[in-house]
């Protein structure tokens, strides 16, 4: 089955035909079609096409699914036997998005 890796949000992620992954929040409305042209690998079988940075005319199309909060992160720091901590916490904004093709032209 083709992959690809991608780039998005500054981070990568491999990704085939009919996946669904979380990426950092993209401005997209839910339902929009995305053309994602950051390729850096592209794999059909033996024929494995890598770029530098991207492979060339390469680009995966994907539908956002959702956008949404992720789960909460806690960071506790404390210092011992001083009496101090404090708990800081977060969510993130992601992206749910479901990969239609890879093209490869």
């Amino acid at each position: 089955m083709p992959y690809a890796v991608i780039k998005t949000g500054g981070k990568q992620y491999r990704v085939e035909s009919g996946s669904e992954i979380d990426v950092e929040k993209l401005d997209a409305e839910v339902g929009t079609a995305l053309n994602l042209a950051e390729v850096l690998l592209v794999s059909e079988g033996d024929d494995v096409k890598v770029g530098s940075p991207f492979v060339e005319g390469a680009k995966v199309n994907a539908t956002v699914v959702d956008q949404f909060k992720g789960d909460k992160v806690i960071a506790f720091k404390f210092r011992r036997r001083k009496g101090y901590h404090r708990t800081v916490g977060h969510r993130r904004q992601l992206t749910k998005l479901k990969i239609e093709s890879i093209s490869t032209k």
